[in-house]
């Protein structure tokens, strides 16, 4: 099992969520509004009258072999659309209740 947090300009949202329908990664949990910048490019989402933009966040646990297609769609998102700024991260699950 992975932990996969994907952080994106708000305009991405429901494209990620549609993604994660249809790779049957059900179970989830998001963060409309969150604040933040790239580390290497990108413009800061701040949601102020200079950065008005904002960013949103999803975590998702996933079987090892969702990871790879998932994070592939995500690839797709953020190659078309760099500017908007799209980045995830996973991680090992050693432990679930």
């Amino acid at each position: 099992m992975k932990s996969v947090l994907i952080t994106f300009d708000q305009a991405y949202y429901e494209r990620i969520i549609v993604t994660l329908d249809k790779l049957n990664c059900r179970g989830f949990t998001s963060w409309r509004e969150v604040q933040g910048r790239g580390s290497h490019t990108g413009e800061p989402h701040y949601g102020t009258h200079a950065w008005p933009s904002m960013a949103s966040a999803v975590i998702t646990m996933v079987d090892d072999s969702r990871v790879e297609p998932l994070l592939r769609a995500l690839k797709e998102m953020d190659d078309a659309t760099p500017r908007l700024g799209l980045r995830a991260f996973v991680w090992n699950i050693e432990q679930s209740i």
